[in-house]
């Protein structure tokens, strides 16, 4: 699992995604891990308890459905 700081990821967020696409990237903020950024698909499969890798058939309402948050 890759590790970014806080910062690295803020400035970096472009490279961020390129990175959670391939495999998990663990975020840190002041040395401490904080969050964990992956794959859409990734969540998708361990948010419906498949941790065999394989492929799982989600039904839509096991789908992610993400909230748009926009500054102000």
């Amino acid at each position: 699992m890759k590790i970014l700081s806080a910062k690295d990821a803020k400035y970096g967020f472009g490279r961020l995604i390129d990175l959670a696409r391939a495999e998990p990237v663990l975020v840190a903020k002041h040395g401490r891990p904080v969050v964990v950024v992956m794959a859409v698909e990734e969540y998708e499969r361990l948010k419906v308890g498949d941790v065999s890798g394989e492929d799982s058939n989600l039904t839509k309402s096991e789908t992610v459905h993400p909230t748009v948050i926009e500054k102000n």
